[in-house]
C-alpha cells in the first residue's frame, strides 16, 4: 500500500526534469527571505542593545547613581572588574554583579 495516491504522484514535477535547480532555488527563496526579515527585526537590533549595553558597564565610575535588575537605586561607591559597591542609603552598601546595572540615572537624580 502506497501513502501516495497514484493521481498525486501523477501529477507532481519531476525531481530531475529540466530546471531542476532554478526550481529548488525557488522553493528555497521564502525561508531565505524569512531569514533576512528576521535578521533585521529581532536580531539585529538585539546586538545593537548589547552592544550598547556593554558600554555603558565598561564606563561605570564611582559617583554614578544607576539603577539595577533588582529595581536597586543607589550610588556606586567602588568599581571592581566584574562587581560595584552601591551605596542604597546612608552607610549600607551592597556588592552588585557590574551585569545587574539596567541604566545610568542622571546626576543629582538622587536625593541625599
Amino acid at each position: 500500500m502506497s501513502l501516495i495516491s497514484s493521481a498525486f504522484a501523477q501529477t507532481a514535477p519531476a525531481a530531475t526534469a529540466g530546471g531542476g535547480i532554478f526550481a529548488s532555488l525557488t522553493s528555497m527563496l521564502p525561508l531565505v527571505l524569512m531569514f533576512v526579515v528576521l535578521y533585521f527585526i529581532m536580531i539585529r537590533p538585539q546586538m545593537k542593545r548589547q552592544k550598547e549595553h556593554r558600554a555603558m558597564i565598561d564606563a561605570l565610575a564611582k559617583g554614578d547613581e544607576v539603577a539595577t535588575t533588582g529595581g536597586l537605586i543607589g550610588r556606586v561607591t567602588r568599581v571592581a572588574d566584574t562587581t560595584i559597591g552601591l551605596e542604597i542609603a546612608n552607610g549600607v552598601e551592597v556588592s552588585l554583579s557590574r551585569s545587574a546595572v539596567t541604566q545610568v540615572l542622571p546626576k543629582g537624580s538622587l536625593k541625599s
